[in-house]
């Protein structure tokens, strides 16, 4: 299927005023000029962090509404509330089985391009004392309840869309929704033409915190990182998108402005309304969108799975240590399960990685610091990887579950929101 055969015909206005017009064009704009800025007027970029992070906290305050009443009215429109606990097993199952081939990619890339064999003695180092010392507690799934928002939002939405279908006089609640919704996303209309200021604050503050040079040293980390979230997304998403008689490019462009949204500003959750407002412009169903990109967003964390298993892999060869084929599956295995707690809290990712290292007994935790200084610049790579992953995961369970409807599509972003 041919996501852009249906775009809007060209109109007489010149090509130049609807590229100068066109949210891309200016999210691309911003994130040059806040590399340039953070590069060449570090301290100036570092003050720009406050425009990045205003921008995620004002899109922030549009996930809870957007979730809640996406799940409330797609439960209520669907009515069989066994086709929703079906979709919800079928979507945790997909997640678990996608999720463990990117930690196995991960590992697999790592010991075959060996981003660890360098000397470390060259290195810089940053306090990892924050991540380390943290109380290596046990797993808990209550703890991770109470630590995501998405999710508590999630439960109460099913909660509520559920007790929604048993009233008889429901259609009045239904139609109060529907007017909530419309004013919810026509607000996030106008927020998304802030997108280029917080992407220019995201990317200005990481250059100018970080710097460019940092990289040189972690060059072939942050090479490999790349290049492995290339290889799942074309190879093994663009596989699964092939299969459901899609094209994983075409998606991609459909999507272009909430992927250079999450470049600029290193977070998935700056175009989690958006991504969920496209899903159901593409046809899929608007409860299998409000079950699943929410769920997606705490379970099926491909990006972070794949960083989190090479980061691994990465340390033991940097110190030299020799695993066996039962630690590497120790490792997945462990990953599997703490990988979830990397979703919501900020710095998670770090402790997810420690408490796997000292679970190990054999890779030093102080070999975090080598990975501090340049985690921000791969941070855009989990980030963009978790939404487009999470977006197949959307299509392929509204495709097996025939929720799918393919409308008049890919209209572009400014139009759709």
């Amino acid at each position: 299927m041919n996501i852009n055969r249906h775009a809007t015909p060209p109109s007489s206005r010149s090509l130049g005023y609807r590229i100068v017009t066109n949210l891309t064009f200016w999210v691309f704009i911003a994130i040059l000029a806040g590399v340039a800025v953070g590069h060449f007027f570090p301290a100036t970029g570092v003050k720009m962090e406050i425009i990045g992070k205003t921008f995620i906290d004002i899109i922030k305050l549009f996930i809870g509404p957007i979730i809640f009443l996406t799940i409330v009215l797609g439960i209520a429109g669907m009515g069989d509330l066994k086709k929703v606990g079906r979709i919800g097993i079928k979507a945790l199952v997909y997640f678990e089985i996608v999720t463990t081939f990117a930690l196995l990619i991960g590992v697999t890339i790592a010991y075959l391009l060996k981003p660890g064999s360098i000397d470390r003695s060259s290195l810089t180092t940053q306090d990892p004392t924050k991540y380390t010392n943290a109380p290596a507690a046990a797993f808990s799934w209550w703890h991770f309840f109470l630590s995501n928002f998405t999710l508590q939002v999630l439960v109460v939405a099913i909660t509520c869309g559920i007790i929604l279908n048993f009233l008889t006089h429901r259609q009045p609640i239904i139609d109060w929704l529907h007017k909530a919704s419309a004013v919810v996303f026509k607000g996030l209309k106008y927020v998304m033409y802030l997108a280029p200021l917080g992407a220019f604050g995201g990317i200005a503050y990481t250059t100018g915190k970080f710097g460019l040079h940092t990289l040189i040293p972690l060059a072939k980390l942050v090479g490999a990182v790349y290049l492995t979230m290339i290889i799942f997304v074309l190879c093994i998403l663009g596989l699964i998108m092939r299969y459901y008689k899609m094209r994983i490019l075409e998606f991609l462009k459909y999507i272009k402005e909430e992927l250079l949204i999450v470049l600029g500003t290193s977070s998935s959750e700056a175009a989690l309304p958006s991504i969920m407002q496209k899903l159901e412009r593409m046809g899929c169903s608007k409860s299998v969108v409000g079950l699943v990109v929410p769920t997606g967003y705490s379970f099926n964390l491909d990006g972070t799975s794949i960083y989190l298993s090479m980061s691994v892999i990465f340390l033991a060869q940097l110190y030299g240590v020799d695993l066996s084929i039962g630690e590497i599956l120790s490792i997945i295995g462990i990953l599997m399960i703490t990988s979830k707690g990397a979703a919501g809290v900020t710095g998670s990712g770090f402790i997810v990685l420690a408490s796997t290292l000292t679970a190990l007994h054999k890779i030093p935790v102080e070999g975090l610091a080598f990975l501090l200084g340049v985690d921000k610049f791969m941070s855009e790579a989990r980030a963009i990887t978790n939404i487009i992953g999470n977006g197949v995961a959307t299509i392929v369970i509204a495709k097996s579950e025939n929720e799918f409807i393919a409308p008049e599509l890919a209209a572009p972003l400014e139009q759709i929101t």
